[in-house]
């Protein structure tokens, strides 16, 4: 009888033993696992940083898309070097006083964006102290605050940030990209170094002969197929010239993939649609010459 009583009592003692352990800390609750704050920092800091470098890439890549096309070259057909891109966008930023006015303007202007964007797909309490006319235009996009209902709320935040982020990155890009290639495309401002190709006589269809640059050379033996005029207008003038007015200058717009790109600059008083032929010399292959061109040039 005695041990049926210990047997009965033993449950009641471990139970008080529990509880007195457990208020005493020496059990303790298990709690979801989370990572400690700093792998969340780090984390966060890394995420970052993988966004800065496609803001700096699609910046840099956009400036020189647009800085090419200017001078009618596709930019997937050169051979830049990824890491190029990243460092592109200091111009784009920073380039001189106008480029940091409009990267200023440009924040501000993303900023009252984002906010504006929010409030339109956001609904509006009926009891917001807000004006009839506020109200009203309000409602006028309720339907796109309807489209974006299903998007959670953090998530639909950092869309409307990266969206707008984008459009803004694109435009500084493209015009600062429009104005450094006017700018390089001009003599007196441009920052293209004057060139001087000295080449076989089969490796190139056009050009001075050393010992009589004032003869065209012979073109026997070439065929062409194209706009006439544009050679036309190359012939006779592929030699610096300072005497005429304005002065002839040739410069280098690039070196990529053994083809050689050169222009002849622009005159400051030449119209702002204006724009160079680009001469591209194939380095490994005799007697290849590619000329591109916006546009026919006009009869003289």
């Amino acid at each position: 009888m005695i041990k049926y009583k210990e047997l009965a009592i033993e449950p009641d003692r471990w139970s008080r033993i529990a509880i007195e352990n457990a208020n005493q800390g020496h059990f303790a609750v298990s709690a979801p696992n989370s990572p400690p704050p700093g792998t969340q920092i780090l984390g966060t800091f890394a995420s970052l940083l993988g966004l800065l470098g496609i803001f700096l890439y699609f910046t840099g890549w956009i400036y020189r898309w647009v800085y090419f096309g200017w001078f009618s070259l596709e930019i997937n057909r050169l051979d830049l070097p990824l890491r190029s891109f990243l460092f592109v966008p200091i111009q784009v930023f920073c380039g001189d006083f106008g480029a940091l006015l409009r990267t200023f303007l440009a924040l501000v202007a993303v900023a009252f964006a984002i906010q504006f964007t929010l409030w339109i797909l956001s609904p509006l309490p009926s009891y917001a102290i807000v004006s009839q006319s506020q109200r009203k235009f309000h409602q006028k996009f309720q339907f796109l605050g309807l489209l974006v209902r299903g998007i959670p709320e953090s998530l639909r935040k950092d869309l409307i940030a990266v969206i707008w982020l984008l459009i803004i990155l694109f435009w500084l890009a493209r015009i600062q990209g429009l104005i450094d290639a006017r700018r390089d495309a001009v003599n007196d401002s441009s920052t293209l170094p004057v060139i001087t190709l000295v080449l076989p006589e089969k490796q190139i269809a056009i050009g001075r002969n050393l010992e009589d640059v004032f003869t065209d050379p012979s073109l026997k033996g070439y065929r062409i197929i194209g706009e006439t005029k544009l050679l036309e207008e190359l012939r006779g003038k592929e030699t610096n010239d300072s005497k005429v007015n304005p002065p002839r200058v040739w410069r280098l717009l690039i070196q990529n993939n053994n083809w050689t790109y050169v222009f002849r600059g622009l005159s400051p008083q030449s119209a702002e649609n204006e724009r160079p032929a680009i001469l591209a010399i194939r380095e490994d292959k005799e007697g290849q010459l590619m000329i591109l061109a916006p546009d026919v040039p006009q009869s003289q």
